[in-house]
């Protein structure tokens, strides 16, 4: 009762001794977490429907004319990305189509499915001219080499296999994961792969070696999605748990994004304006800034008439080669274009951003 303050921030006791509290000698820091940049928002333009099952994958020509869907209904179809029209079905698969690529070196397009399957078709003739024979059960997710002719595969054998575009051998099966592959990069410098599984590890590949360079266990729940950044050398991963941003070559953890999207996320997509697009199994689409890892938008699919609203729910989504419209492929059997509302300002739609108090390192 009887304690004073001295000029300095010192409290003099009522035995007239004095201390120094801690908090005058460490002055609490302000947050050095970045301040996100603004973003404007996103909104749907188009609904396309053709699919007579869920559409499971997708991926862009490198012209950016058009576009690629496979579903559960075993056909891949070709739509114009300008227009949505659709301009082809392709027939094959005998199960759901869950991975494609189209080659930005090759009139080629892949594609792998439920059925074991990888195909490779040939563009100018739209047949399949290639089996990549070898997976002993479903394949979930096929990424190529922007490089070199490789094509890597992963799937429920709970393997990535490493195959050659034009021999269709295989030139590694990289092992190691506990469970199923269900995501999968590729990059021209090493780690040349990177793969993410339902057993919860993702795992970092010495091409050459066949062998893995490193294992993160960061998270808790399967990876299902994971995205490259474009310049950054940087690349996200998605489980239900949260969503976590590591470094490359070494796969150095660096932080998790601010909010916890309560879902399983099933996709992912990243441009080059630094948006990351998250996509869960409950049709919940989060849109977060790259560098400070805020959300800044939270979508919820609407369910096309007729459907039921269990039927929201996001399988694949990829943005375009310019990185201005997203497409997002979903349970209702729909394909759903997004673009950024034009409108908008700063003003109008300002940021919501509570930096961090105490980030987890782990």
């Amino acid at each position: 009762a009887g304690a004073g303050r001295g000029a300095g921030g010192q409290v003099v006791l009522a035995n007239g001794k004095e201390y120094t509290p801690s908090a005058v000698v460490a002055r609490r820091q302000a947050s050095k977490w970045p301040k996100p940049a603004w973003h404007p928002p996103w909104k749907l333009y188009r609904v396309i429907s053709g699919h007579l099952g869920w559409v499971r994958s997708i991926a862009f020509d490198p012209s950016n004319e058009w576009f690629c869907t496979g579903s559960a209904d075993r056909t891949i179809k070709i739509w114009d990305l300008a227009s949505g029209q659709l301009k082809l079905t392709l027939t094959g698969h005998i199960e759901q189509v869950t991975g494609l690529a189209v080659s930005p070196r090759h009139p080629y397009m892949f594609s792998c499915g439920l059925d074991k399957t990888v195909k490779c078709w040939d563009l100018e003739y739209n047949k399949v001219i290639r089996h990549y024979h070898g997976h002993l059960s479903g394949v979930y997710c096929l990424a190529l080499h922007p490089t070199l002719d490789l094509l890597f595969t992963g799937g429920r054998d709970s393997s990535c296999r490493v195959w050659d575009m034009r021999t269709k051998a295989q030139v590694h099966c990289l092992t190691g994961h506990d469970s199923t592959v269900s995501s999968v990069l590729s990059q021209a410098t090493d780690p040349q792969v990177i793969t993410g599984s339902q057993d919860s590890t993702i795992r970092l590949w010495d091409l050459a070696a066949g062998k893995a360079m490193s294992v993160l266990t960061h998270h808790k729940k399967g990876v299902r999605a994971m995205a490259m950044h474009p310049r950054e050398y940087t690349f996200a991963s998605a489980s239900s748990d949260n969503i976590k941003k590591f470094k490359l070559p070494n796969g150095d953890f660096l932080h998790n994004m601010l909010q916890h999207q309560k879902a399983i996320v099933n996709a992912m997509a990243l441009n080059e304006d630094d948006v990351l697009v998250t996509g869960g199994d409950n049709g919940s689409m989060w849109f977060w800034d790259w560098k400070s890892g805020n959300r800044f938008q939270q979508e919820m699919a609407q369910v096309q008439p007729g459907s039921l609203e269990s039927e929201a729910g996001i399988f694949a989504m990829s943005f375009d080669r310019t990185g201005t419209r997203l497409v997002t492929c979903e349970a209702d059997k729909t394909i759903k274009f997004f673009k950024e509302d034009t409108e908008a300002t700063p003003e109008t739609h300002p940021i919501d951003f509570q930096p961090p108090r105490a980030m987890k390192r782990y």
